[in-house]
This record gives C-alpha cells, sequence and structure tokens, in this order.
C-alpha cells in the first residue's frame, strides 16, 4: 500500500485590483462571477429591445435585491400598479429556458400598453 502523502492547498485566486478608469471605460468591472454576467447580458438585451419598441420607456435593471437565480420582466403603471410581463422562475432546465427572447418581451409590453 502506498503511503499517504499531505495533500497540497490550492492556491487561492488573487483578488483584482479596480481601477476607477477601468471602471469608467468599460462601465464595470470584470470582477464578477459568470453567473452575475449572464443575467445582466441577458437584462441588457431586454432592455435595448424595449427601447427600441418604445422611446420613451424607463428602464430600471434591478431596483431592489433581486430573487436567486431568478429572471423577472415588470412593468410598472403610472399608477403604482405591477404587471409582471415574463418569469422564469419556474422554467427550465435547460437553463437557457429561464430567460426571454427580447423581442416576445417587447411584444408583451405593447400589448399591455394598450
Amino acid at each position: 500500500m502506498a503511503p499517504k502523502t499531505r495533500k497540497r492547498k490550492a492556491k487561492e485566486p488573487e483578488a483584482k485590483a479596480v481601477n476607477s478608469e477601468d471602471l469608467k471605460a468599460n462601465g464595470s468591472a470584470d470582477t464578477q462571477p459568470k453567473r452575475s454576467r449572464v443575467y445582466g447580458r441577458n437584462a441588457d438585451a431586454v432592455s435595448q429591445a424595449l427601447r427600441r419598441t418604445v422611446t420613451n420607456v424607463v428602464v430600471v435593471i434591478n431596483p431592489e435585491t433581486p430573487r436567486r437565480n431568478s429572471f423577472e420582466v415588470s412593468l410598472v403603471k403610472e399608477d403604482g400598479r405591477t404587471v409582471e410581463l415574463w418569469s422564469g422562475i419556474k422554467k427550465g432546465p435547460p437553463r437557457k429556458l429561464k430567460f426571454p427572447e427580447p423581442q416576445k418581451v417587447a411584444d408583451m409590453l405593447k400589448s399591455s400598453l394598450v
């Protein structure tokens, strides 16, 4: 039987220093984990589709802390009521079902504004 040897500890990744100039140039630093970037990328795609559909719409991404592993699109009307346009909480796997097609959300926005 081979002698038991002590296992090496995995090296911890070094924290990346964030420069304020990088933040201004890129809009954000690349310090977020991968899953946050996926949600952010999809949120940007949906917000761009909404802005193309309705020119005077105000899009706010995550006004409150979002639910973990969820992607939802809601419309807040002028009288304060909230209408859920799309929710991916009960969708998936696969993971791609948890995110809407941006054009479908834009069509839902049009129909709810009428």
